[in-house]
């Protein structure tokens, strides 16, 4: 089985960072982990992901540099390192985690979810 918890999230303002945790248990060495997002009256949204194996990074087209993925396979954990945070970053940060082979960017593609961290961004 496959377990993901998320921490991190919090409150803050405009131009703060945070980081996000994903710690996993059961993992495999094929897995792809993925950052998901979703805001009030929106659909979910891909922020970004990274395997358990290689360097490969890919990252959702609003992110413009400011979100780094990250992983410690030693903790089974992925991070997601948020700078320069904005008003339109609030939302249930979600991690998850399947057997992707293509379209890293669709949660369809994705087996296992966490319960989601908030992250609030004020003006």
């Amino acid at each position: 089985q496959v377990q993901l918890v998320e921490s991190g999230g919090g409150l803050v303002q405009a131009g703060a960072s945070l980081r996000l945790s994903c710690a996993a248990s059961g993992r495999t060495s094929s897995s792809c982990m993925a950052w998901f997002r979703q805001a009030p009256g929106k659909e979910r949204e891909f922020v970004a992901a990274i395997r358990w194996s290689g360097d490969r990074r890919y990252y959702g087209e609003f992110v413009e540099g400011r979100f780094f993925i990250s992983r410690d396979n030693a903790k089974n954990t992925v991070y997601l390192q948020m700078n320069s945070l904005r008003p339109e970053d609030t939302a249930v940060y979600y991690c998850a985690q399947g057997l992707v082979a293509e379209r890293v960017y669709s949660p369809v593609q994705y087996e296992y979810w966490g319960q989601g961290t908030q992250v609030t961004v004020s003006s």
